[in-house]
């Protein structure tokens, strides 16, 4: 069946999408964008991930054409129309097509969604665990936009996959772990405390992250938001990724050190579980 997208107000075959090649976004990567999880044909946490999509948007001084309202609208509507049972929408908005000037004022923003299969309920990674790769921070100094300028993510993820891991921990210039390179890090210490990097503008506030932190607290587990450094991490007794596309993952590796008994933990297995559940109830 042929993919259909929908672009600055119409829905149209995937293949046939075009944007301006003087697209600010294209010129700059003057834009953001977002992605939404779908599960059973639904939107998951989609109130929170389009409050990040205004909030980044605002960072950039984008305008948005339609009102957010309008937007999950659309993306039920491109569910539909592309049969999709799991995977996700992404949604972007750039400053539009101008003349190329640094100070070009975005007057007819693009905004541009599509959805993309996959399984992301049963993949066996929720089983085995994955491997981290810890990689110095290389990106700008405002992570908390979700801004479509994604090479620092790029370089992080093959240097990631070039040692054999699936994804990159970021760490910033005193040791310090910040997100992944396209996921929020989560650890357990030995005495069962969840512990994240607080929100800030050093990294993107994540949605799936914000739901998982209110489950853990309602199931009893101690959450704490601060930092800590690789070798916390590697002393910890789980690690966690979370993201839209991921859910909750287990880490059961980071730079080639077992994490716990190398196996995924009991409080992972516990969040994944209960975020599904969670998810699947809205």
């Amino acid at each position: 069946m042929e993919r259909i997208a929908w672009l600055n107000g119409d829905f149209v075959p995937l293949a046939e999408a075009k944007v301006s090649a003087q697209d600010r976004g294209f010129l700059f990567a003057d834009g953001i964008y977002e992605f939404t999880a779908v599960l059973d044909g639904k939107l998951i946490d989609s109130q929170a991930h389009l409050a990040r999509f205004e909030r980044s948007a605002a960072g950039l001084d984008l305008t948005l054409p339609i009102s957010t309202t309008e937007i999950e609208a659309a993306q039920r509507e491109l569910i539909a129309r592309n049969r999709l049972d799991q995977g996700g929408v992404y949604f972007q908005l750039t400053g539009g097509p101008a003349e190329r000037d640094f100070l070009a004022p975005s007057t007819d923003p693009t905004l541009f969604m599509f959805t993309q299969a996959g399984d992301v309920l049963d993949r066996p990674t929720a089983k085995t665990g994955i491997a981290i790769k810890t990689i110095a921070d290389p990106r700008w100094a405002r992570r908390d936009i979700k801004s479509i300028m994604l090479l620092g993510q790029v370089l992080a993820k093959r240097e990631a996959a070039a040692a054999g891991a699936q994804e990159a921990w970021l760490v910033d210039g005193e040791g310090f772990v910040t997100e992944g390179a396209s996921s929020s890090a989560l650890i357990v210490t030995a005495e069962g405390t969840l512990v994240t990097r607080p929100n800030s503008q050093a990294i993107l506030p994540g949605c799936t992250r914000k739901a998982v932190l209110m489950i853990a607290e309602r199931d009893g587990v101690k959450v704490e938001e601060r930092l800590f450094t690789v070798d916390e991490a590697l002393r910890a007794s789980e690690a966690i990724l979370t993201s839209a596309s991921n859910f909750v993952l287990p880490v059961v590796m980071i730079d080639g050190q077992s994490i716990g008994d190398g196996k995924p933990g009991p409080i992972t297995r516990r969040l994944r579980e209960l975020y599904i559940e969670a998810a699947r109830a809205e």
